[in-house]
C-alpha cells in the first residue's frame, strides 16, 4: 500500500539522535534552545518556542494573547478537531464560521459577519488555519482584526514553508502555532512551535509551558501553567528535518503539479487551486469528487493499493463532543458538502516514479 504519509529520515537524523543521548542531556536542554533559533530565523520572526505538540501550541497561543474564560474565538469549522478543543481548553467558546469552497480556508467575508454582530464585544480573536498547507488570505483577514480590534492567531501545523504574497506562514498574526507530528513536512516525532515576534507574549509562553515558572528563582511560579516542554532528542531530528525541509516542499509541490495535470481531464474531479498570491507546500494534495462518487473513488484507491484518506469526514461543529459546547449547532453548509467531497492523495516526498503511475492508474480505470 502506498502510504498517505512517510516520514522521511535518513542517518543524519539518527546521527543526531545518538549525540543527544550520548551527551546526557535528554530533556530540555541546547538543542531545544538551537532548534528555536533556527525556526525564528528560517520563517522570520523574533520568538520560536519549541513545545511538546501541535496542541500544545495553540493552546500556549491562545494563552500568551490573553484569551481565557469567557472570551470567544472565530475559528473554521473544516479542520481537525485540536484547533477548536485549543479554544476550549483556554476557556474560550468556539464560534464556528463557513470556509471558502476555493481554498478550504476560513472565508474573511463571514468572518466580518460574525464580528458585527458581536455587540457585546465578546469576541477577541481569529483563529485562522491554513490548510493542507495553503495560507489564508491574511490580508483581508488581519484588515478585518484591525478594524475590530480582535487578536489573530495562525493556525500553520500544516503550513511548514507555505507563503503569501511571499511571506511565511506563521509570521502575520499575534501568534503563529506548528506541529511536528509525524505525518507533517517536517517532523520531530511528536512536537510543536509557537512564533511570535511580542517580546511579552514570548515571556508568558516560556512561562505557560513550564509549570508557570517565573525564572526570577528557583521553584517561584508565577502563573498555573503546564508541562508542554520539549526534549532535545526531538529537537535534534527538528534541527535536521529544518535543514531538508524546502526540498521537502519542492517534491510536494512537483508531485501535486504531475497529480494535477493528470486529474484535470476527470469531469467529476476538481484538483486544488493555489491562489495567485500563495506559495502551496501541499501538506495534503486534497481533491474534491463530485457526483457522490467520492467513497467509489476511495474504494478504488484502496483496492489498488493506493492509501487515500478523508481529511476531515465530520466537521468540528458537528462533532458529538460539541454538542454540549455550542448553545445552538451553527449551519455550515460549504464545510459540511466540502466533508462529503474530499480525498486526499499520497503527495509527499519519499513517492517514486513507480508509485505515481500506480496513483494515476486507478484513475484511469474509473
Amino acid at each position: 500500500m502506498i502510504p498517505i504519509s512517510k516520514p522521511n529520515m535518513d542517518g543524519q537524523e539518527k546521527e543526531a539522535v545518538m549525540n543527544v543521548l550520548s551527551s546526557g542531556m535528554i530533556a530540555a536542554g541546547p538543542k531545544v534552545k538551537e532548534f528555536e533559533a533556527a525556526f525564528a530565523s528560517y520563517i522570520g520572526v523574533k520568538h520560536a518556542i519549541a513545545v511538546s505538540n501541535g496542541t500544545c501550541s495553540l493552546h500556549t497561543c491562545l494563552v500568551m494573547n490573553g484569551i481565557g474564560k469567557g472570551d470567544r474565538v472565530i475559528t473554521t469549522p473544516f479542520t481537525f478537531i485540536a484547533t477548536a478543543n485549543s479554544i476550549v481548553h483556554a476557556g474560550a467558546q468556539p464560534v464556528f464560521v463557513d470556509i471558502e469552497e476555493s481554498s478550504f480556508n476560513i472565508d474573511p467575508e463571514k468572518v466580518e459577519a460574525e464580528l458585527k454582530k458581536d455587540i457585546f464585544k465578546k469576541i477577541k480573536a481569529i483563529m485562522v488555519v491554513h490548510l493542507y498547507g495553503q495560507v489564508c488570505d491574511m490580508d483581508r483577514i488581519l484588515a478585518i482584526a484591525a478594524k475590530y480590534k480582535v487578536k489573530v492567531i495562525e493556525d500553520a501545523a500544516q503550513a511548514h514553508g507555505a507563503k503569501f504574497k511571499g511571506k511565511m506562514a506563521g509570521t502575520f498574526a499575534d501568534g503563529g502555532s506548528f506541529s511536528m507530528y509525524a505525518t507533517k513536512n517536517m517532523t520531530t516525532a511528536e512536537g510543536g512551535m509557537v512564533t511570535t515576534n511580542d517580546d511579552n507574549a514570548a515571556a508568558v509562553a516560556h512561562s505557560f509551558i513550564n509549570q508557570g515558572y517565573s525564572g526570577k528563582q528557583a521553584y517561584l511560579h508565577d502563573r498555573v501553567g503546564y508541562n508542554y516542554r520539549t526534549t532535545d532528542i526531538e529537537a535534534a531530528i527538528g534541527i535536521v528535518q529544518l535543514k531538508k525541509l524546502d526540498g521537502f516542499n519542492e517534491k510536494r509541490r512537483k508531485n501535486a503539479e504531475i497529480l494535477s495535470k493528470h486529474l484535470s481531464k476527470f469531469d467529476f474531479i476538481i484538483p486544488p487551486v493555489e491562489g495567485k498570491d500563495n506559495f502551496h507546500i501541499y501538506h495534503q494534495y486534497t481533491i474534491r469528487v463530485k457526483n457522490g462518487r467520492r467513497d467509489e473513488v476511495l474504494k478504488k484507491l484502496s483496492n489498488g493499493g493506493v492509501g487515500a484518506k478523508i481529511f476531515y469526514p465530520i466537521p468540528v461543529h458537528l462533532q458529538p463532543c460539541y454538542k454540549s459546547i455550542l448553545k445552538k449547532i451553527p449551519s455550515m453548509p460549504i464545510a459540511e458538502r466540502t466533508c462529503l467531497e474530499v480525498l486526499s492523495l499520497p503527495v509527499h516526498p519519499g513517492l517514486t516514479d513507480a508509485e505515481m503511475e500506480t496513483i494515476k492508474g486507478v484513475f484511469e480505470k474509473l
